[in-house]
């Protein structure tokens, strides 16, 4: 973890929201027509993320970014000032100023000005520099208007010390990544556009990880965090499983504008606090979210399994609707918080949960003769209480490999403290077009250190008694 700022890098454009009450259609045009109108405006493009970084964290942050002396330009430039240190480069044309119309949450219409972009071959002055070699990590926010295309911005980018970590959140008109980068952060769709891979449009999930590691070996970066507005966030480095940080579910009226600026700027903060990679996606999906909406609320869930219905049944009605159906596997002797985060988790994925419970023999083979301490019946009775599982299904060997042949899970999810090597049924979801993700899980929780400290207890409980 290095001490100094977090520099972000990239296009400041200033956003306007005109804001006011619907009542009525105009009678000379089927158009609403909106009164009372309040106007607010605040910093957009790398200007965004350069703020909401501020206020996310103590730390120092900078703004490297073309600005022009036009009236939007100053306005943005005074909205900038109050909130980071600014370094300005110079901008050919107007300032960019996008204006959005919006009444009852929704907006109506958006309304651009202005062509600014960075000048070509303009000299960059000595701040750039100075500002880039003291950063503690580095965000490019590239909005597709020249500074990421700079030669003397790509080449002091790609000569930062190692251990400055570069987060880059690329644009569909922007230049590639620099091959310095640490994670560059495309949304679903600009993932797609960059890498060009066949689509499937029966797994978005796979898809994304297809991409993802696509672009690792693309642009030669560490890692790609894939944005998948409200199911997360996937992590790929490379042709490894990928890592998924799941999102809350929201209801009601919600304004996903700047969610993705969010998301990279709060990954760039906890890597310049030393985070992991995996640890950077996972806050920033969290932090996306609450930027998004406050007070998120559980969405209902179609198709709701009960405990009488046929799994199998359950299972083909989502899969012939074109539903995600995602499965997971474990003993699940006591239920623990570990299990349930990983359950719910997993569901926030798809449209239905399954999940491959080992039996009572199973369980004795991979535990010894001790365990389970709940029978497979009781433990599954659990399992299907939890409003996160859809439906369980008990299998007897020592891996569920036998099972997920005849399930074809879209997706097979299993815990962090996995690694790749130790799933062996990985080889046939994938050969039915299935993809295997790993998921958060909660450190120091586990069945077998719960069965230790109650056995623990009791015999302490014994001694004492005999005393």
């Amino acid at each position: 973890m290095r001490a100094g700022p977090l520099v972000v890098v990239g296009d400041a454009l200033l956003d306007v929201d005109l804001t006011g009450t619907v009542e009525r259609v105009s009678p000379d045009a089927p158009v609403p027509v909106v009164s009372d109108v309040r106007e607010h405006r605040r910093a957009g493009g790398a200007g965004l993320a350069a703020t909401l970084a501020a206020r996310m964290s103590g730390r120092e942050v900078v703004l490297v970014a073309p600005l022009g002396a036009d009236e939007s330009g100053k306005a943005l430039a005074g909205l900038l000032e109050a909130e980071v240190g600014l370094v300005r480069l110079p901008l050919d044309g107007r300032t960019v100023r996008k204006t959005r119309i919006r009444a009852a949450g929704q907006s109506l219409v958006r309304v651009d000005q202005g062509d600014g972009r960075m000048a070509d071959g303009a000299p960059l002055g000595d701040g750039v520099a100075e500002a880039l070699r003291d950063a503690a990590a580095v965000l490019v926010a590239d909005y597709g208007r020249g500074t990421t295309a700079h030669e003397d911005v790509r080449r002091i980018l790609a000569g930062l010390p190692k251990d400055v970590p570069v987060v880059w959140d690329p644009h569909p008109r922007g230049a590639p990544p620099v091959r310095s980068v640490r994670l560059a952060t495309p949304n679903r769709s600009e993932a797609r556009a960059f890498a060009g891979t066949p689509e499937q449009t029966r797994d978005p999930l796979g898809q994304a990880a297809r991409d993802a590691a696509a672009l690792v070996a693309r642009w030669g970066v560490a890692g790609v965090a894939v944005t998948l507005g409200e199911r997360g966030a996937l992590l790929s480095v490379g042709d490894d499983v990928p890592y998924v940080a799941t999102a809350p579910q929201v209801t009601g009226p919600i304004d996903p504008c700047g969610a993705g600026d969010c998301f990279s700027a709060a990954t760039a903060l906890a890597l310049a606090d030393g985070a992991l990679p995996s640890e950077a996606v996972t806050d920033a999906v969290r932090r996306a979210a609450e930027f998004v909406a406050s007070g998120t609320v559980p969405q209902a869930r179609p198709d709701q399994a009960v405990a009488a219905g046929d799994p199998w049944e359950l299972i083909e009605r989502v899969r012939a609707r074109g539903g995600t159906v995602v499965a997971t596997g474990g003993c699940f002797d006591l239920l623990h918080p570990g299990h349930v985060s990983l359950l719910r988790q997993a569901r926030a994925l798809g449209d239905l949960l399954v999940v491959c419970l080992n039996s009572d023999a199973s369980v004795r083979a991979l535990k010894g003769p001790d365990r389970p301490v709940m029978p497979e019946q009781d433990r599954a009775r659990v399992l299907g209480a939890l409003d996160c599982v859809d439906a369980v299904l008990i299998f007897a060997e020592r891996t569920p490999e036998r099972l997920l042949e005849r399930l074809r899970p879209d997706l097979w999810v299993k815990g962090a403290d996995y690694a790749s090597a130790e799933l062996p049924e990985a080889r046939i979801v994938r050969r039915h077009g299935g993809q295997v993700v790993l998921l958060p899980y909660l450190e120091g929780r586990s069945t077998s250190r719960l069965v230790e400290r109650v056995r623990a207890h009791a015999g302490h409980a014994r001694d004492e008694g005999a005393a």
